[in-house]
C-alpha cells in the first residue's frame, strides 16, 4: 500500500485560507520547510525559532477561520481535507504555544547561531535538525480515530510532543545559549523542555480540539465526545444532525443523476420491507418494517495489529463494549481512514450484520454521500471488485453504469461501498477468497489516486475472521448481543405492531419475564423474532405450573412448531399424517446437524449434504416443477426454515452454497434428538433365542456415530433431558442394552453397516474409516 501523504503545515494553513503571500515569506524564514522540502538544512530549525511568532500568528488565524472555511466548502471530501488541515493547524500551534509560554531560564530569542555552532552543525548535528524540521513541518502526529478510546489519542500524543520535545534539547545542546548555564539551569531547561512543554502542548490542544469540535460535528464523532444515545428517536436525531450539515455543505441545485437517485430510492425502499417474509408468520400476525424493528446493537471495535485474530474471543477482550454505533460510524465514515483500509463488521449468525448494512446504506445522507450495496452472495465471486460493484448497481436500478460514471455523476458526494457477506465466499470457496480484503485495499488505492476517494465496508461471520488476510490499517468491528434494555424494547415495538391482532385471536402479548429465560436465544436478533413467533402461534414459552421451559422442551417445542407450519402449508396432506410427517422433516434436519457435526464445523455444503443424504437414505430425486431443474435433497431438507442460514456464491457460473444453523445449539440439539431416538430404538430388539445371542441392529447408529462423538456440556444437557422423558423401566432396559452393544466382542459391522459408512466416508473424505473408529469406541 502507498504510504499516507503526510500534510504539511504550509499545505494546511493554505486549505484554511491562510493570506499566501504570508505563507511563502513564512516559508522561506524556514528554508522551505513547511512544503515539504527541507532537504536537510538545519537552517530551517532554526528559522522556526526565529519565526516562530508568525508561526503563531498564522495559525490563530487559520484555526479561526475554519467555520468561515467549511461555510464555503464543496463536498465531502473536501470537507475531510479542511478538517484534516484543522488539526494539523492546532498539533503545531499547541506545542508552540506551550513552547513560548513554558519557564525556561533563557529567552527563546537568544538562540541564534554563532561560527562554533555552524561549525557544530555542519560536522554532525544536521540529522537532528532535519528530524526536528520534519517533525514538525510535515506534523505526523497521531490523530483521532473513532475506534480508539479519546484517553488512548490523548496519550499518543503526549508522547509525540515528548518526542518532539526531546528533539528540541538535542538541538539546543552546545549552542552558546546552552554552554552559559550552569548544570542546574540546564536540568531545569532539560525538564521544562522534555516534560513541562509536552503536558502545557496536551493541555493546550485539548482547548483548541474542543473549540473545533463547535464548528464541524465531525471533530465530536472523530473522538467519541458525544453522548451516548439511549433510544431509537435519539440515535435518529443523531443521524438527522449529520444529514443538516452534510446538507448545508453540498453543491446547490445539482442536477439529479438517474442512476445515483435510483440506487438511492432502492436503498430507501428497503426501510419499508418486512424483517421476515410474510409466509413465515402465523396467520394473523404483522411482521414489522425493518425501520420499526431495528435498534443500534452493541459493539466493541478494534485495530487489527496482526497480534491475534478477530475470531477469536481474547482478541477482543481489550476493547470496551461501546454504545454509540451510530456515533461511531458518523466519525469512520467522515475521517478518511476508511479510504485506506475497509471496516470489517463481524458477528454471529443472526446478529444484525446485513441490516445494519441495509440502514447504512437507506440513511446515509445523500448531500455528502454514494452507498452502493452489494450482496456477494448475488454477484461473481470471481470477478473483479469494479465489476462486481457494477453487477449490484444493475440488480438494484436495473440500469447499466460504469463505476466512474457513477462517481463522476454523484458531484461531491464520497462514495460508500458496501459489501456484504465475506463470509459467504469463504464458505463456499474455501480458501479462494482469503485476499478479498487485499482486493478491496487496492482497489480503494487505485480509487485514491485517480481522485475517487471511496470508503469501504464490509461484512463476515466472526467464527471465519481468522481464513481472511488483513491489509494494513484494518478495523473490526464487531456487534454484540442485545442487552437487556434492547430485548425490551423490540418486544415493545413487537407489542404496539400486532396489539390489534393480539386481542382479535386472544392471544397475550409477548413479555421480558417469558423471554428472559431464553436470554441468550434472545440477544440474537433474527432468534428473538423466532421466539417471538413461536408465541404468536399459541405457543407458550413458560411449561407446567408456569416454570420457563427447559431448553430441551424449549428446542423441541419451537423446531416442532415451524416444522409443522411448513408441513400445513401442503394441503394435501391428510390430517392423520400430519405429525409423522412433522417428524420426517426433524429427523432430516437431524441428519444435517450430522453432517455439520462429524465434519466439525458448523456449516456444511450443499454438495457434502447431498451425499450424505444419498449415503444413509438411498439416492432420490425430485418431480421436475414445470421447468425448474430437480432440487437436491439439501435444498428439500432446509429451503423451507429461516433458522437455517444459507450462505452462497457464484462461480464459473454457478451457485455455490452451505447451510449453517442460526444457533450452534440447534444443531446440537437435533444430533442428539436422533441419536437418543436411534439408542431407544434398541428398545424393540426381541431376540428370538432366549440366549439373546442374535446382534443388535443398529447400523444407522454405526454410521452416524462413528466420527465424532456427542460430548460438549450442551449436548450431554440435552442427552440426559431426552433420556429423562422415557419411563423408567424402559430405561433400565436400555442401559442394559447399552452396555451389552459397548461389551461386545463383535466389530464386525453387518453389509449394510459396511456400505453405508463406506458410502458415509466417501463423502467425508479424509475423515477416516468408518469402521476403525466405530470398532475402537467399542472396544474400548
Amino acid at each position: 500500500m502507498t504510504p499516507r501523504r503526510l500534510l504539511s503545515f504550509g499545505d494546511a494553513l493554505a486549505l484554511l485560507g491562510g493570506d499566501p503571500p504570508a505563507v511563502a515569506a513564512l516559508d522561506r524564514a524556514l528554508g522551505g520547510a513547511l512544503n515539504l522540502a527541507t532537504g536537510g538544512l538545519s537552517g530551517s530549525v532554526l528559522g522556526m525559532f526565529d519565526a516562530r511568532g508568525r508561526v503563531l500568528g498564522l495559525g490563530r488565524d487559520a484555526w479561526q477561520g475554519v467555520g468561515e472555511r467549511l461555510g464555503r466548502t464543496d463536498g465531502r471530501v473536501e470537507r475531510t481535507r479542511v478538517l484534516e488541515a484543522a488539526h494539523t493547524v492546532i498539533v503545531v500551534l499547541a506545542f508552540f504555544d506551550a513552547l513560548e509560554s513554558a519557564e525556561l531560564p533563557f529567552a527563546l530569542d537568544e538562540v541564534s547561531l554563532t561560527r562554533r555552532d555552524q561549525l557544530t552543525v555542519a560536522g554532525g548535528r544536521v540529522t537532528l535538525a532535519a528530524g526536528f524540521t520534519d517533525t514538525v513541518a510535515q506534523v505526523d502526529a497521531p490523530r483521532p480515530a473513532p475506534h480508539l478510546p479519546y484517553e488512548d489519542h490523548i496519550a499518543e500524543l503526549h508522547a509525540w510532543y515528548g518526542h518532539l520535545g526531546a528533539r528540541v534539547q538535542d538541538f539546543l545542546q552546545g549552542f552558546a545559549v546552552w554552554e552559559r548555564l550552569d548544570d542546574t539551569a540546564r536540568d531545569t531547561a532539560a525538564h521544562t523542555v522534555r516534560t513541562v512543554v509536552p503536558r502545557l502542548a496536551v493541555e493546550e490542544y485539548e482547548a483548541l480540539y474542543a473549540r473545533l469540535a463547535l464548528e464541524a460535528p465531525e471533530f465530536g464523532f472523530w473522538s467519541g465526545q458525544v453522548e451516548h444515545q439511549a433510544t431509537r428517536a435519539e440515535l435518529r436525531r443523531a443521524l438527522a444532525g449529520l444529514e443538516t450539515f452534510l446538507t448545508a455543505s453540498a453543491t446547490l441545485g445539482r442536477p439529479p443523476v438517474d442512476v445515483a437517485g435510483a440506487l438511492s430510492r432502492a436503498h430507501r425502499s428497503a426501510l419499508d420491507h418486512r424483517i421476515l417474509d410474510a409466509q413465515e408468520a402465523p396467520e394473523g400476525i404483522r411482521m414489522p418494517t425493518l425501520a420499526e424493528a431495528y435498534l443500534d446493537p452493541d459493539f466493541r471495535v478494534r485495530a487489527v495489529d496482526g497480534q491475534g485474530s478477530p475470531a477469536d474471543e481474547e482478541w477482543w477482550g481489550r476493547a470496551p463494549v461501546r454504545q454509540d454505533l451510530t456515533a461511531y460510524l458518523a466519525g469512520a465514515l467522515t475521517s478518511e481512514g476508511l479510504t485506506a483500509a475497509p471496516l470489517l463488521v463481524l458477528g454471529q449468525p443472526g446478529a444484525g450484520k446485513s441490516v445494519l448494512i441495509r440502514i447504512l446504506a437507506a440513511r446515509l445522507p445523500s448531500a455528502g454521500f454514494l452507498p452502493v450495496r452489494v450482496a456477494l452472495r448475488d454477484v461473481r465471486a470471481d470477478d473483479e471488485i469494479q465489476d462486481q460493484i457494477e453487477q449490484a448497481i444493475r440488480d438494484a436500478t436495473g440500469e447499466r453504469a460504469t463505476w466512474p460514471e457513477l462517481v463522476r455523476s454523484a458531484g461531491t458526494a464520497v462514495p460508500v461501498v458496501l459489501l456484504d457477506g465475506f463470509d459467504e465466499l469463504l464458505q463456499t470457496t474455501g480458501v479462494h477468497q482469503n485476499d478479498f480484503l487485499m482486493r478491496v485495499a487496492r482497489f480503494q488505492e487505485r480509487e485514491a489516486e485517480q481522485g475517487r476517494p471511496v470508503l469501504a465496508v464490509v461484512t463476515s461471520r466472526t467464527a471465519v475472521a481468522d481464513r481472511a488476510r488483513y491489509p494494513q490499517g484494518t478495523v473490526a468491528l464487531r456487534l454484540e448481543p442485545f442487552r437487556t434494555e434492547h430485548i425490551q424494547l423490540w418486544i415493545h415495538h413487537w407489542n404496539l405492531t400486532n396489539a390489534m391482532n393480539f386481542q382479535a385471536m386472544e392471544l397475550p402479548p409477548l413479555t421480558w419475564e417469558a423471554v428472559a429465560p431464553h436470554r441468550v436465544l434472545a440477544g440474537q436478533p433474527l432468534l428473538l423474532t423466532m421466539l417471538a413467533l413461536y408465541q404468536a402461534a399459541g405457543n407458550d414459552l413458560r411449561g407446567e405450573d408456569d416454570r420457563p421451559l427447559d431448553e430441551a422442551d424449549l428446542y423441541e417445542d419451537l423446531l416442532g412448531s415451524f416444522a409443522r407450519r411448513e408441513v400445513c402449508k401442503d394441503l394435501r396432506v391428510p390430517d392423520g399424517e400430519v405429525e409423522q410427517r412433522v417428524e420426517e422433516e426433524l429427523e432430516r434436519l437431524s441428519l444435517v446437524a450430522f453432517a455439520m457435526l462429524n465434519r466439525r464445523r458448523q456449516w456444511v455444503s450443499t454438495a457434502e449434504l447431498d451425499e450424505d443424504l444419498a449415503a444413509l437414505l438411498g439416492r432420490a430425486s425430485t418431480p421436475v416443477s414445470g421447468f425448474r431443474a430437480p432440487l437436491g435433497r439439501a435444498e428439500v431438507a432446509l429451503g423451507r426454515f429461516f433458522f437455517v442460514q444459507r450462505a452462497q456464491s457464484i462461480r464459473d457460473g454457478q451457485k455455490l452454497s452451505t447451510y449453517e444453523f442460526l444457533h450452534a445449539t440447534f444443531g446440537e440439539y437435533l444430533a442428539v434428538r436422533l441419536a437418543v431416538r436411534l439408542l431407544s430404538g434398541l428398545l424393540a430388539h426381541r431376540p428370538v433365542l432366549s440366549m439373546g445371542g442374535e446382534p443388535l441392529n443398529d447400523d444407522l447408529m454405526f454410521a452416524l456415530l462413528s466420527f465424532a462423538p456427542l460430548s460438549s456440556r450442551q449436548m450431554l444437557r440435552f442427552a440426559r433431558a431426552r433420556v429423562e422423558r422415557l419411563p423408567h423401566e424402559e430405561r433400565e432396559t436400555l442401559a442394559r442394552l447399552v452396555v451389552r452393544a459397548l461389551g461386545s466382542g463383535s466389530c464386525a459391522p453387518s453389509s449394510r453397516t459396511r456400505r453405508i459408512s463406506r458410502d458415509v466416508s466417501a463423502s467425508r473424505a479424509g475423515t477416516g474409516s468408518t469402521a476403525r473408529i466405530w470398532c475402537c469406541s467399542r472396544c474400548c
